[in-house]
């Protein structure tokens, strides 16, 4: 009787211990099965980041042909058939993925070494810079592209001179856009833009100041069918009329300034929206691919160029002047 009662008590352990043992090997599988998964995932997004990565490359590399080739091709109907002078956007289809590259000349933007401080300080309020510090940022950058006076340290020269590691103003013409980093009040968010959500909710791009702001700019007309509505409020029009702007252009190409003239007309940008091809633009490809069921992936890519256009007589007719692998989205 008692050797029955032990055997069973041995029994029921080695089940109990063969319950444990089966639910540690299971908690062991299922932890195994997610991160094995999660790598997976991890690495297909991995792969499709760098294909639409090489896409993007390709894509500026195809615009710059349709521009080249704009030139001298034509449709029978007299239309452009790869690319017409002002053109702010093109389309492009791969077998696995679309691509637009948008077209961006510096005309687009207000000059950073020229743009007087009255000009300056609308396009920050027009940014959402705190009312406070507009000042001191305008301030900031009349005094880096300014001489100093005697060639004397400034009073922002010795706060630059007081950091680590130090540093002195240029007091000559901004030599690159990214200077305005070292401007005290212009922070990342400022320069680069930021992503804010819109009435419904969703996240939409915010303009920053390199999207305003070139050294490459001339100073003169602006390009109506790319400028920022905070540079169109920056030279004199009203937060409406620009959004005004920006929706006819959205549906509308703007190929002569008589198209926007009921916009500007009696306003102080009246002279300063037209067509301003340029010599130097960026060009921004974002590339979306599709996955086999046809369905759009989720991962977006960006790649941008700055570009000097040299002309027909120069082989290639271009310069890449600045390259930028992971370029800010905008669509």
């Amino acid at each position: 009787m008692r050797t029955s009662r032990g055997a069973g008590r041995q029994k029921g352990t080695a089940l109990l211990a063969v319950l444990w043992l089966s639910a540690v090997l299971s908690a062991i599988a299922f932890t195994v099965a997610s991160t094995v998964r999660s790598e997976i995932e991890r690495t297909s997004t991995d792969s499709e980041e760098i294909r639409a990565g090489f896409l993007a490359s390709g894509a500026i590399e195809r615009a710059l042909l349709y521009i080249e080739w704009g030139r001298s091709y034509g449709n029978a109907d007299g239309t452009a058939r790869y690319f017409r002078i002002s053109q702010p956007r093109l389309q492009f289809q791969f077998p696995n993925a679309s691509a637009t590259v948008d077209i961006i000349p510096e005309t687009a933007k207000l000059s950073v070494n020229t743009s007087p401080p009255d000009e300056l300080q609308r396009l920050l309020a027009a940014l959402g810079v705190d009312a406070a510090q507009i000042g001191p940022i305008v301030a900031g950058i009349v005094d880096w592209r300014s001489a100093s006076p005697g060639g004397a340290f400034t009073q922002l020269d010795q706060r630059y001179l007081s950091r680590g590691p130090s540093f002195q103003a240029r007091h000559a013409s901004l030599g690159e856009i990214e200077e305005l980093l070292l401007i005290p009040g212009v922070t990342p968010d400022l320069f680069y833009g930021s992503f804010q959500r819109d009435a419904q909710g969703n996240l939409s791009p915010h303009a920053g100041l390199r999207d305003c702001l070139s050294v490459w700019a001339s100073g003169g007309q602006l390009d109506a069918n790319t400028v920022q509505p905070a540079v169109m409020q920056a030279v004199g029009l009203s937060a409406d009329l620009a959004a005004a702007i920006v929706a006819y252009r959205n549906a509308n190409i703007i190929w002569d300034a008589g198209q926007i003239a009921r916009f500007v007309a009696g306003s102080p940008a009246a002279g300063r929206l037209g067509m301003a091809p340029s010599t130097f633009a960026t060009l921004r490809a974002t590339v979306r691919l599709r996955l086999p069921n046809g369905q759009t992936s989720d991962v977006r890519r960006s790649t941008a160029a700055l570009v000097k256009f040299l002309g027909p007589q120069w082989n290639p007719p271009y310069h890449v002047m600045r390259w930028y692998d992971n370029a800010p989205s905008i669509q």
